[in-house]
């Protein structure tokens, strides 16, 4: 593959540290530790992807090997070491992805290849890319090898992920977080490779894929690169074009589609909507688009439209920052919770499609849930001032009448409080309770209650018991639950490990057995059992006599 035939993400990348983006802080501290001789054992770089992480380790190999130093290093015409290094095939610098040598045996081959020293070059080097991918047992291998190894030995480390890598691995390296590309730094970046290309694009698609990159170098070269091949040499990239490519589209779309919700024209948003959807947007996209717009509308007074990182250009900025002058801050906020609650929602549903609509009629069905007085008409804000100059006028007597009216559902309101305090139950003692089951026909409350529960205590609000293992699971709850709708009160219902009082059926057998004891004792019995000696006695009934 020649230079000229490689995607631009290869052809472009940085072969030294003046060819950096973005990270000049770096690039000078590694330089002057170099030129100092004060090399650290181990290099870690962190950062998000294709922000250079790997292509930074390589540089700083090339720098450690270079014939010409530090302070001549090569640039345009490498020397033998650089250009090995460069093409990935220097016998001194391993690159080893820990994607797919994740095992301790890996890493045990690694450490055993370190006991011998450099070929050709002044230091050996150990590039691992991904490095939070090897395993627990590999980085417990490597730790001592890291803290002390070999002069001429070196590792350098590459990873997205620095929480997954032990810490007792990270103390023992020179981190180095990489920042995300600056967006004006990217778009003069990628303007330049433009350029280069003889590539017809226009800035605001260049903008474009500067936004859709998120900093990241390799991601707005691959971005342009599909761009330039996706048209004829005689076309030019516009933005529009990009949008169809990327699956992205115009933001002045979405501002229409939110001042169609301020309006509640619901015909209008469901329209404004599916035209979007037609272009082949992704659900996901969307929203989270429109949660981006709805933090400008939010926030606009507070930004610039160069720190948006051209997701808004000029005409759209000045846009947002007159409308939202017409949007009441606490609609705003209920718009972001609404649109963060989507956003979770669509992971769940199967028709993503119709769920964003839902969503889009919900907050328009909160845009009309605002009291007359306080909504805002953004084709004419003058109808806000006939609305205030309508209810200045109205006539004396009408306004007392609304008083009136007022005074009259306070009343009411009022009786109703006192009827449903009058419906109130009293529930005072544990008789009390059982005897309550018994008028709200609770028959299983009351069986659990008399059979199953032994009461510890009883105060009010607050009931303490214990139980046997013939409790129903529910018991608790629907208590709780009766109780409140009895009373129009809380109550507290918890476990003693106190045995507590007997249940209400053992106190019933027990009265039962003694009277049949008594009744067994006496004389009739004893004349009964002489003259039939096969019967038993099984219950006694007292007669119904006061004055027993």
């Amino acid at each position: 593959m020649t230079k000229n035939s490689k995607v631009l993400a290869l052809k472009y990348r940085p072969q030294s540290f003046d060819d950096l983006i973005g990270q000049n802080v770096i690039s000078e501290t590694i330089t002057n530790s170099i030129k100092f001789d004060k090399i650290p054992n181990a290099y870690l770089f962190t950062g998000i992807r294709g922000i250079g992480k790997t292509t930074i380790a390589r540089i700083v190999a090339k720098s450690l090997n270079c014939k010409n130093g530090i302070e001549n290093l090569c640039k345009d015409n490498f020397c033998e070491n650089c250009e090995a290094i460069s093409n990935s095939n220097h016998i001194d610098v391993l690159e080893m992805d820990a994607a797919s040598k994740t095992g301790v045996d890996d890493v045990r081959d690694l450490i055993e290849f370190s006991r011998y020293g450099p070929t050709s070059a002044k230091y050996k080097i150990f590039i691992i890319d991904e490095v939070h991918m090897l395993s627990k047992q590999a980085f417990n291998a490597l730790l001592k090898t890291l803290e002390e190894p070999p002069e001429y030995l070196k590792f350098i480390f590459a990873t997205t992920e620095i929480r997954k890598i032990p810490i007792t691995v990270v103390s023992r390296c020179q981190r180095y977080d990489l920042s995300r590309i600056k967006s004006n730094e990217l778009f003069e970046f990628i303007k330049k490779i433009k350029d280069k290309e003889k590539g017809r694009v226009s800035d605001d698609a260049l903008k474009l894929i500067v936004k859709i990159s998120e900093g990241s170098v390799r991601d707005a070269l691959s971005l342009l690169d599909r761009g330039l091949l996706t048209l004829d040499k005689d076309e030019e990239l516009d933005l529009q074009t990009a949008q169809n490519i990327f699956g992205y589209f115009d933001k002045s779309k979405l501002i229409e589609l939110f001042i169609a919700i301020l309006q509640a024209d619901e015909k209008k948003v469901i329209n404004i909507y599916r035209k979007i959807y037609d272009l082949g947007i992704e659900p996901k996209v969307f929203v989270s688009d429109f949660l981006e717009l709805v933090y400008y509308f939010k926030n606009i007074n507070f930004i610039t439209a160069e720190s948006t990182n051209f997701s808004l250009n000029d005409e759209e900025f000045s846009q947002i920052k007159k409308i939202s002058k017409k949007i009441d801050q606490h609609t705003l906020i209920m718009f972001w919770q609404f649109t963060i609650k989507t956003l979770e929602e669509i992971e769940i549903v199967s028709n993503q499609n119709l769920s964003i609509e839902m969503f889009l009629l919900r907050l328009m069905h909160l845009i009309s849930l605002k009291e007359n007085d306080n909504e805002t008409n953004f084709d004419d804000l003058d109808e806000i001032q006939k609305k205030k100059t309508v209810i200045s006028d109205l006539k004396t007597d009408t306004i007392n009448q609304i008083k009136n009216v007022a005074q009259e559902k306070k009343k009411i309101n009022i009786e109703t409080q006192s009827e449903i305090k009058a419906e109130q139950t009293l529930v005072d003692s544990f008789d009390q309770l059982l005897k309550v089951c018994l008028e709200k026909k609770e028959i299983k409350l009351k069986y659990e209650l008399e059979k199953n529960v032994n009461l510890v205590s009883f105060e009010k609000n607050r009931i303490e018991i214990s139980f046997n293992e013939n409790l129903d699971k529910n018991f608790v709850k629907e208590l709780s639950l009766k109780l409140f709708e009895w009373t129009h009160q809380r109550w507290i219902i918890t476990f003693s490990k106190t045995q507590g009082d007997i249940s209400i059926k053992e106190k019933e057998q027990n009265k039962r057995n003694q009277l049949i004891a008594k009744a067994k004792d006496s004389e009739l019995y004893k004349v009964v059992l002489e003259k039939f000696p096969d019967v038993n006695l099984v219950d006694v009934k007292k007669k119904d006599n006061p004055k027993e």
